[in-house]
């Protein structure tokens, strides 16, 4: 099942599968929690969930799809830079709510509900809060919206009243699972990531989880670090001298598309994709980007 690879969340996830269970969905929810603690991950098994016809199973089709990010009735929304300025702000706006609108007045392809993810929800700007308020006061029928928020004061209160706030915990050893990350990077420099993929071969799922989530911990970093941000935001802020420096060599592009990757790693060990094949995936792209 999708939520089997979720045990750091114990009560997150038996909210979400009674819900399940009992057919009693709402129509919104707002997954709340600190960066790492798998609201996403989440989120995706949950819309996996949702639009599998066995509740999550991980072998069908759909939960395939869900985990490869082509599942046509998910739809995830995030913070883009705008049109006119690649290197802007990345918000979402009036015109992704929108487009969300249009999708969401359209009848599923594939089952019998829509899913619609919105990925640091808090930063929704201008007149986007008020539009999606919208679609909240008057949800299309078999449409499940989920917020990820780092807290629940981060979007306006009209809006989280109409959500059911799921909580999500730190995690304990987050700053642990970061610090595998920098050490990764300098074996991949070092001597390339043939050594790296003859590991892989060892790895059962629970490793393969922290070396993905210790990457994406680690992207986080980087990105509060490239932005100037106080070091006690960092997971490790013991490490900040050797995380600036780190962030001295990616570009914030490379650091989102790698975040991509992890978040789509994640996914596909939700459902049950061979560990050894995800995290080939992902070491992939650390070579890419560390070279």
């Amino acid at each position: 099942m999708v939520f089997d690879a979720i045990r750091d969340q114990p009560r997150a996830v038996e909210l979400l599968r009674r819900a399940l269970a009992s057919d009693r969905v709402a129509h919104a929810y707002a997954f709340v929690g600190p960066a790492g603690a798998g609201r996403t991950t989440t989120a995706l098994a949950f819309a996996a969930a949702l639009l599998c016809e066995s509740r999550g199973c991980g072998d069908c089709r759909a939960c395939a799809l869900v985990a490869t990010g082509q599942h046509p009735d998910l739809h995830v929304i995030a913070p883009t830079p705008p049109e006119t300025n690649p290197k802007g702000a990345r918000a979402i706006r009036i015109a992704a709510i929108r487009e969300l609108e249009r999708q969401a007045a359209l009848r599923p392809v594939l089952g019998g509900r829509k899913v619609f993810i919105l990925d640091d929800a808090e930063r929704m700007t201008g007149e986007s809060p008020q539009a999606f308020l919208k679609t909240l006061e008057e949800p299309p029928a078999r449409t499940v919206l989920v917020l990820i928020l780092p807290r629940t004061r981060a979007v306006p209160a009209t809006v989280l009243s109409r959500c059911q706030i799921v909580r999500f915990e730190p995690r304990r050893d987050a700053a642990a699972e970061r610090g595998r990350a920098l050490p990764l990077l300098g074996e991949v420099r070092a001597g390339g990531v043939d050594a790296l993929f003859h590991r892989s071969d060892r790895m059962d799922r629970e490793d393969a989880e922290a070396l993905v989530d210790a990457c994406w911990l680690l992207c986080r970093d980087l990105l509060l670090a490239k932005a100037g941000a106080p070091v006690d935001l960092l997971i490790d802020a013991d490490r900040a001298d050797e995380v600036a420096r780190e962030a001295e060599r990616w570009s914030v592009d490379d650091i989102l598309e790698t975040i991509g990757t992890c978040r789509d790693a994640r996914a596909a060990l939700a459902i049950n994709v061979m560990p050894r094949l995800t995290v080939e995936i992902v070491l992939s792209r650390l070579a890419l980007r560390a070279a």
